[in-house]
């Protein structure tokens, strides 16, 4: 009974966590992809499973912020959602078609690129914005490079787009956060539906994690409140640099 409710359980806790980071700053898929993993989840549905537990709480986000969506200088927030869905689709079908053991190596790259944006993308973005004048029409191309990496894994995507857009328009932090959910979850939603058809999903540990991610999401949001955002970002960061140094270990070790 053990061994069979053991990686229920460990989807679970995942969920929990990857929830409460969610809600706190983002990183969740840094949590809930190595758990499933190590719960004995083939990579490339660990990441499919990963993405559709956790696209429940960014509709649930992009919901709440249904009043505020606001487009871009000279681009519509519903051209910005179509090219992130295509966007999306086509990263869910890169994914789909990526041999298992090339994935296997892949994973702790991802991670750590991820990792990497998560620390330091805000920077970066602002570091750029002071030097670089880019014309305000490539933010298309741009999402929709965003929507394939969102769709194929997704990891720190959020902190990307933020950064991205910071550095491409003149939009203030009122009008990047809730574009940021809403296309967040157009490019994971699309995504999930091609991993549910394509048959990637493991449905126990998927219901195990999305409960969890349900939970750790909803009270995590009014912990974060309390919270500073600068300290979270610093500890959240510590911990998906910690996870991705294991995964490395686990895969080149």
């Amino acid at each position: 009974m053990a061994d069979a409710t053991l990686p229920l359980a460990i989807a679970a806790v995942a969920g929990l966590i990857g929830g409460s980071m969610n809600a706190i700053a983002g990183g969740g898929s840094f949590v809930t992809l190595p758990a499933l993993v190590a719960a004995g989840v083939p990579s490339v549905s660990a990441n499919a499973t990963s993405t559709v537990a956790l696209v429940p709480s960014a509709l649930a986000s992009a919901y709440a912020y249904r009043h505020d969506f606001k487009g871009f200088e000279g681009v519509s927030m519903k051209t910005m959602a179509i090219v992130s869905v295509i966007g999306g689709a086509c990263g869910a079908l890169l994914l789909m078609n990526t041999p298992q053991r090339v994935f296997d190596v892949i994973v702790p790259f991802l991670l750590a690129f991820g990792t990497i944006v998560f620390a330091f993308g805000r920077q970066a973005g602002q570091w750029l914005r002071s030097r670089v004048t880019i014309a305000p029409n490539t933010v298309l191309v741009c999402q929709f490079f965003l929507g394939v990496y969102g769709g194929y894994f997704g990891g720190a995507v959020g902190i990307m787009m933020m950064a991205t857009w910071s550095l491409l328009t003149s939009s203030s932090i009122a009008t990047i956060q809730p574009a940021r959910n809403l296309l967040n979850a157009a490019m994971n939603a699309t995504a999930s539906i091609l991993f549910i058809v394509g048959g990637l999903i493991y449905w126990k540990q998927m219901a195990a994690m999305l409960v969890g991610a349900i939970v750790g999401g909803y009270f995590a949001a009014h912990f974060a409140r309390r919270l500073d955002p600068a300290k979270a970002r610093i500890g959240i960061s510590c911990l998906n640099a910690v996870i991705t140094g294991l995964m490395f270990w686990k895969t080149f070790g």
